[in-house]
């Protein structure tokens, strides 16, 4: 990192990715995986096939293969034949154990060498307890909770046989309109990289060669959720310096965690498919990090560089996909296809295809599948086994930290448990469909709570509570309208439940319009009309552009798909009996045409004054405030709390040595305990390139009891206030910087403080 003045104004951008690229193109990559003797001996015994074999990943055999597009598919026969013939690494979402078993004693048993196989799934969200989706999880700013939830699902699925989990996805999604954000942390790169790193630590647990672990695979290496558009598999075009300082961060998160395996993804970036990408893979990946996992391919993403024209066939696209660094072909059979044929041609060296396959095996050995391969493949299967009732306890406790509350206009919330006609009403408020949100895949899975369950339990009394949908997702029901109409008017309070069905994010979800479905509007605006108070339930898996009908609500909870105990989290905040302490992790805007939209913007040449914004001539837009509707960060509680002072204990910060410590005190003027995340940002005001109006640089969660002030505090670095240079390397400049501790990525305590040398 360099340290000192700014930096002369170099075009170094050419330069090293010419470097990278050279680097990318030697034979061994720079960052061995293991010289472990047990791997080198059975690498010197095996032939080029069962060499590829190990680089070589299907899906099931005779069956649809779950979330995913059919391709290559392959009978059972023929699949246990490969197996046995050495040219098979693993399988992947194949459920059941019966199968597995067979598969995996062939291959110790009858293959050549004996090589175990090892089994993949898409773990996203938990495997048979499903939890919030990510997206909502990060809600919680409880990295520690969603170590905890990637443990229990570890657990779980380690259980039914899987070794290898396709997560965590820790992509940044600044573009609403992506569906695949609801996979990842939102928007900022800190908050993502903590629940990054978080997450690998559960899935891996303290020792990869425990049973109950899961390799973790941080995905899709890199910038996949900057797609333009936000249209899934589409382009990404992006600077480099955008794509270090936003994009890697959470990857290099999730390695420094112990992460032995990366997903390379569909999209191309400026130009270059990320699955055929030298420059990242092995000049960034192997080069500057070191990383000694091995790189898989998303699903058939080697042979679509063809579709991308990148390749002209498939002889080429495995040579291109194999030489910038992507070690395994997952379901394509691109690799078995031609990799010998490319090795015998003397296209491929046999060193490159050697490494490959010494950092497969070694995740193998860390697995302690060598010495255990039947461990967790002699249990019942996650069907017939019992729910564990502590993995049930904190699905709630995590669906309910997920919940953020938007608005509670007047204290309309908590609700009374009693004395208190409550109309449940909106496609969500009955039955268990669109509650878990996506890759819910496998069988066994513990039984959702619906809402209107939720409430039920919640109010005991089951006259105080109908419940009416008024519509579907995204079409009439006859006579619907009607009924919700009748319903609120015979109530006290309205709690409406609407929004996004569970199909309408995730992979292949990219929406155009991210509002509320019209026949929903219809419906909110008719329930409306009878002028009864509503609480509105928010079912999303992005932020979305809010219609006035939704914003004038008394009280929005932001509810996102929380999994199995969704109806008991929202009984539980509705109610009172949980405080809401969710922060959002994506920037809701004021209307669609602003995304995509982020808190961590630059100023521009131009930038709107805060107290004139119709000014002329500015950076605004004619329609609507460039500005959040709810900022990043924002969210309530039923306490109300207070910041009261900032204090720095000097006003500068030294360069070489020394920390920055950041005092602020919050008081809960509330007559409940408070939660509340306290967030630290800074801005540099100038710099030798433009820096954002704020970066998120640390936070904490604090319980604060009725009328009690605390004090936190939080230490700032040199270290901490690096940025992509004009060189392309991180560096740190002198100058003037300000700071905020506040609620939100907007407002908040201010103070200023000096870099100086």
């Amino acid at each position: 990192m360099h340290v000192g003045k700014k930096a002369p104004l170099l075009f170094l951008a050419l330069g090293l990715l010419a470097s990278l690229l050279a680097t990318a193109q030697s034979p061994a990559s720079p960052a061995p995986a293991t010289t472990d003797p047990r791997i080198e001996a059975l690498i010197a015994r095996m032939t080029v096939e069962e060499k590829v074999g190990q680089l070589s990943l299907y899906g099931p055999a005779d069956t649809n293969i779950p979330g995913n597009p059919q391709a290559n598919r392959r009978n059972a026969q023929l699949e246990a034949d490969e197996v046995r013939a050495g040219r098979v690494t693993g399988l992947f979402n194949n459920e059941g154990l019966t199968r597995k078993r067979e598969l995996q004693r062939i291959a110790v048993q009858e293959s050549r060498l004996g090589i175990p196989l090892i089994f993949g799934a898409d773990v996203i969200h938990g495997f048979r307890t499903i939890f919030p989706m990510p997206l909502a999880e990060a809600a919680s700013w409880e990295p520690a909770l969603a170590e905890r939830t990637a443990r229990a699902a570890a657990v779980e699925a380690s259980a039914d046989g899987f070794r290898w989990t396709f997560a965590p996805m820790v992509d940044i999604a600044r573009d609403a309109r992506w569906g695949r954000g609801i996979e990842g942390v939102g928007e900022d790169p800190l908050l993502a990289s903590r629940f990054a790193a978080a997450r690998v630590r559960g899935f891996q647990g303290e020792d990869l060669s425990r049973a109950d672990a899961l390799l973790a695979t941080p995905k899709h290496f890199a910038g996949y959720g900057a797609a333009e558009g936000g249209l899934d598999y589409n382009t990404v075009d992006i600077s480099e310096r955008t794509l270090r300082e936003v994009y890697l961060p959470p990857f290099r998160a999730a390695l420094d965690a112990g992460a032995l395996s990366l997903m390379s993804g569909f999209h191309e970036i400026s130009g270059i498919p990320s699955t055929a990408n030298p420059a990242l893979l092995t000049g960034v990946l192997r080069g500057e990090w070191g990383f000694r996992g091995f790189v898989v391919s998303d699903y058939t993403a080697d042979e679509e560089l063809i579709a991308h024209g990148y390749a002209a066939n498939g002889r080429e696209a495995a040579k291109q996909a194999f030489l910038a660094g992507t070690d395994m072909s997952m379901q394509s059979g691109l690799y078995m296809r031609e990799l010998p044929g490319l090795v015998a041609a003397g296209e491929v060296p046999m060193a490159r295809l050697d490494d490959a396959v010494r950092r497969v095996l070694y995740a193998k050995l860390r697995l302690g599948l060598f010495d255990q391969p039947m461990r967790g493949l002699d249990g019942p299967p996650a069907a017939q086994r019992a729910e564990d009732p502590a993995f049930i306890a904190l699905a709630r406790e995590s669906a309910r930290r997920s919940i953020v509350m938007l608005k509670n206009e007047g204290a309309l919330l908590p609700l009374a448990k009693t004395g208190t006609k409550v109309a449940l009403i909106g496609p969500f408020a009955s039955g268990t469909q669109d509650l878990l949100g996506a890759w819910s895949l496998f069988p066994g899975q513990s039984a959702p709570v619906g809402i209107d369950q939720g409430l039920r339990a919640a109010l005991g009394d089951a006259a105080s509570l109908t419940v009416t949908r008024g519509s579907n997702v995204e079409s009439l029901l006859p006579g619907g309208i009607e009924a919700a109409m009748a319903a609120a008017r015979q109530a006290d309070v309205v709690v409406l439940a609407i929004g996004e069905g569970e199909r309408m994010s995730g992979e292949s979800r990219s929406r155009a319009d991210i509002g509320l479905p019209l026949v929903q509007q219809a419906l909110a605006e008719a329930v409306a009309a009878t002028g009864k108070p509503i609480v509105v339930l928010l079912s999303n898996g992005r932020a979305m552009a809010l219609p006035p009908v939704v914003r004038d609500a008394r009280a929005i909870l932001v509810t996102w798909f929380l999994g199995v105990q969704t109806g008991h989290a929202i009984a539980d905040v509705l109610f009172g009996d949980f405080n809401p302490s969710g922060r959002l992790p994506v920037s809701f805007p004021q209307a669609a045409g602003q995304v995509p939209y982020y808190y961590a913007h630059k100023r521009t040449g131009r930038p709107l004054p805060p107290d004139a914004p119709g000014t002329a001539f500015k950076t605004r837009y004619i329609e609507a405030p460039n500005e959040a509707l709810y900022p990043f960060g924002f969210g309530l509680g039923f306490a109300p709390v207070r910041y009261d002072s900032v204090a720095l204990d000097s006003e500068q910060l030294p360069m070489t040595d020394g920390t920055l410590r950041v005092r602020a005190t919050v008081t809960n003027t509330g007559q409940r305990e408070a939660e509340e995340v306290v967030q630290l940002y800074i801005a540099q005001r100038t710099a030798s390139v433009t820096r954002p109006v704020r970066e998120l640089k640390d936070f904490r969660k604090l319980r604060i009891a009725p009328g009690a002030s605390v004090q936190v505090e939080f230490a700032l670095r040199a270290a901490d206030l690096a940025f992509i240079g004009r060189d392309l390397r991180p560096t740190v400049e002198p100058g003037d910087f300000d700071l905020w501790v506040s609620p939100s990525a907007v407002g908040g305590l201010h103070a200023r403080f000096a870099l100086v040398p």
